[in-house]
Parts: C-alpha cells; structure tokens; sequence
C-alpha cells in the first residue's frame, strides 16, 4: 500500500486456525489507523468479547479488571480478510513454497525457495532489496543466528477449547491456586470463545533438560482443570487441544549479524519473557515498524547496523526479566512451596490499591518507569520480609543486571519527552538523518512504555 513490490513466501496455505487470539479493543485500532481494516471488518473479525477478567492467588481477594485481553479475535476471517487486501494492493502471495536458503550480496539477496507442491528439485529464487523473517522461533534463520544459544527460560502452555461450562461470561488473565508442582507453579487463563470456554495451564523454567515434559503437564492439567473451573471432566465436551513451549532469550529483540535480513515478529523474540508473543506483540509493533520499515527502504538504510534500530534493546521489556525468574524455581533449588504464590498475591494487591494506571500496562505487557517504582516502594515499605526471601530465590547476578534495566528504563523515561521536542528541527534535516532519528524517538518511546499513552 506504501508503493514497495511485496511477497509472501508462505510454507502451506495462508489462513488462520480455529483458535481466537485474546487481545485488548485499544490494540486493534492499529488496523484502521493503517487502513487495513474498515470498522465494519473489525467488528466482524471480533469472534467474543466478556468483561470483567481476573487475577486470582491463594489466601488473597480477587482482583477484576475492565478491557484487558477480554476480546476474541477471529484469525481465520481476519487473515483471509487482509490477504486479500494484500492481493488486491498487488502484492505477491507464494503459497506452498517453502523458504530455503538465502544468499546475501552487496545489492540485496536471493532467495531460494522450494515448492512443496511439485516436490524436491523444484527450486525457484526470488531477488529482493530486503528479506523480512516472520517464520517464528523456530525459523532457520534464527536458529543460525542465535548460533545454537540455549534459551535462558521457556514457558510451556497446555489447554484445550470446550462445550459445557455453566460460568462463561468472565475470564482470567492470572490464576494460581496450587503450590509449587514438578519445580514448577502452575498458572492458569481463562477467555469465553465462540467455541465454548478456553482453558490453559501455562509455566516458566529454565531449559534443563530434567523439566517436565508437556505431556506430563497436559496430565496435570486434566487432573487440576475440575477444581480449577468447579467442573467434572465428563460434562464437558472438548473441541480441540493447544499445546507449545516458548523459548525465551535475554539477547532479545534478535539484531540479525547480516545485512538486508529483519526479523519481525516471534522471529525477533520482541516481547517480554512474561508473554507468548505472536498476535499481541505483533500488533503492538505494527505502525512502528510499519513506518520504520518504509523509511529504510526510502533510504536504503538496509546494513546490520541501520536495521538493527528497528529492534532495539527496550528496559521495558529487559526489567520482566526479574519478574519471570521470581515465578520460576531451579531444578534442585528449595524455596517454600507457597512463596511465589504469596509474592504475586501480595505484589498485585499493592497495584490494585495504586489504581488502574499502574495495574492495567502491566497486564498488556508494558511496564512504565513510575508505576514499576511506586509497586516495589508500597511492597518493601510494607512488606519487607517477603522481599528479602525474593533475593535468594532470584540470585544476586539477576538482581544486579535488573538494577541496570531499572535506571535505564528511567533514563528511557526522561528522554522520549526531551527529543521529542527536537522533532521539527530534524524534520529538516536530509531524510536519511531523519531515519536515525526516529529510530531513537521510538526506541525511548517503546523502551519506557510510553507508546501505551
């Protein structure tokens, strides 16, 4: 729609599957804002939508919050939806072609494809200025990239979608209500669908290779989902099962080491260790990297270093980190059963009592430099004895490189703003000069969680 030749490389069919993906109303203005979908489109798109959802740990009350993750999105109108908008801007769309090498010149690169319809042999190339990677974690680029890195945590996730659930008019974002199990403390979600109600018991832990495995979580969590959702399991009918694991990575979001390669996406591991990525970190990103992609390639700012920029290192995403490895526990190390538990019933009371201001960033994700100070002051300054257990769980090295995160997400904080007012005296500088600037503006804006206002 920018005027640039595009096209889809896509493995098998481009469609979406039969699971909705749960986001917030205010993330989704983001396909009007690009003109991709007219309102009457993203009603349609909207499979479900509930309010209130909730947060629930032992031994505390109940918080419930408004318009967070409580609408279901349709994928497979959705997708068919802008697919065919793409086709009708003239783009190219290469289904059951398989991407499978790329060779990368001072002009741009070849990309070798297989189709998976004619078989092997069948090789075609395609020449473009930029390769654009949006094959996920587990892409052959990022494996390459990444150099066989082991991830520093993953988050597996189990569920199932059914019929036959009496309550199904709210959701949670946040459950818990077992002790630690397996090493691990299990969480729960819950979100109506247009299917019936889905259910996931979700984890993080380190990649040690004596976790679980997902089909011994898969057991725990048909053993645990009747006292979870108050039901027995013969009076729900099952229409289908969600089951994966998350790798995440602390050299994150993903600088690809060559030129004229990107990674968007689950590719550029661009969220937080708390999150699943795909649709929501997706969309967050959208009009940002919209522009920021359009305007490298206006001014051929395609090397390593200038695309680099459009995936810069973000405090507000590197400070989670913490706050992922306080609900985990390794493999031989010993803590109270209850702790973690009682850390997030606590830590989320202080921010519902702060207001919805501080509370609800938190739960899209998106963690703000005064809302992360006021919740950990009101928790050390009434709470003290609950944060000094926190310490040696979480290790002395997690909280020093934690530290650093923190006073840059405040440095973050504090910049946006100042160059901001700088705009209309770089607007005038030559368009190339300008790319680097924005770059930076967005960094601090995305970096501090200043792009939620």
């Amino acid at each position: 729609m920018k005027g640039w030749r595009v096209a889809i490389l896509e493995r098998g069919k481009l469609q979406g599957r039969e699971q909705e993906w749960n986001i917030s109303r205010k993330e989704l203005n983001v396909f009007i804002e690009l003109n991709l979908l007219s309102e009457v489109e993203l009603k349609t798109a909207i499979a479900t939508e509930y309010n209130p959802a909730r947060l629930s740990f032992p031994n505390g009350a109940d918080i419930w919050v408004k318009d967070v993750l409580n609408i279901g999105v349709d994928p497979v109108y959705l997708l068919e939806i802008l697919k065919n908008r793409f086709l009708e801007a003239g783009g190219i769309l290469l289904e059951n072609t398989a991407y499978h090498a790329a060779i990368i010149h001072p002009d741009g690169v070849e990309v070798i494809n297989s189709s998976q319809l004619v078989g092997e042999g069948s090789e075609t190339i395609i020449k473009t200025r930029l390769l654009m990677d949006a094959m996920g974690h587990f892409s052959p680029i990022v494996r390459q990239a990444r150099q066989g890195q082991k991830p520093d945590a993953v988050c597996l996730v189990v569920g199932t979608c059914a019929m036959g659930y009496p309550n199904n008019k709210t959701g949670d974002i946040f459950a818990s209500f077992t002790p630690l199990k397996n090493q691990c403390q299990y969480f729960w979600e819950a979100f109506p669908a247009r299917d019936g109600r889905t259910t996931y018991l979700f984890t993080y832990l380190d990649a040690d290779p004596q976790r679980l495995s997902l089909e011994c979580l898969f057991e725990d969590y048909f053993k645990l989902l009747p006292e979870y959702q108050q039901i027995e399991l013969n009076q729900l009918t099952f229409k289908r099962a969600l089951f994966g694991f998350f790798p995440c990575y602390k050299n994150s979001p993903l600088k690809m080491p060559w030129n004229r390669i990107f990674a968007i996406g689950d590719s550029s591991g661009n969220q937080s260790p708390l999150s699943f990525g795909g649709f929501g970190a997706m969309v967050r990103h959208l009009q940002r990297l919209t522009t920021g992609i359009d305007q490298a390639l206006t001014t051929d700012q395609l090397s390593q270093n200038a695309l680099s920029l459009l995936q810069p290192y973000q405090p507000s995403l590197s400070v989670t980190w913490l706050f992922q490895r306080s609900m985990s526990v390794g493999v031989q190390q010993t803590i109270n059963p209850e702790q973690i538990n009682q850390l997030l019933a606590t830590v989320f009371q202080e921010m519902e009592q702060l207001g919805e201001p501080i509370l609800k960033p938190f739960l899209q994700d998106i963690v703000k430099f005064l809302a992360l100070t006021q919740t950990l002051s009101k928790t050390a300054i009434f709470h003290p004895g609950l944060i000094f257990k926190i310490i040696p769980q979480v290790g002395l090295n997690s909280l020093i490189n934690w530290t650093i995160h923190y006073w840059n997400l405040g440095l973050y904080t504090g910049l946006y703003p100042a160059a901001k007012t700088l705009e209309p005296v770089f607007n005038k500088l030559p368009l190339s000069s300008q790319y680097y600037y924005y770059r930076w503006l967005d960094a601090w804006k995305y970096g501090s969680g200043q792009d939620y206002d």
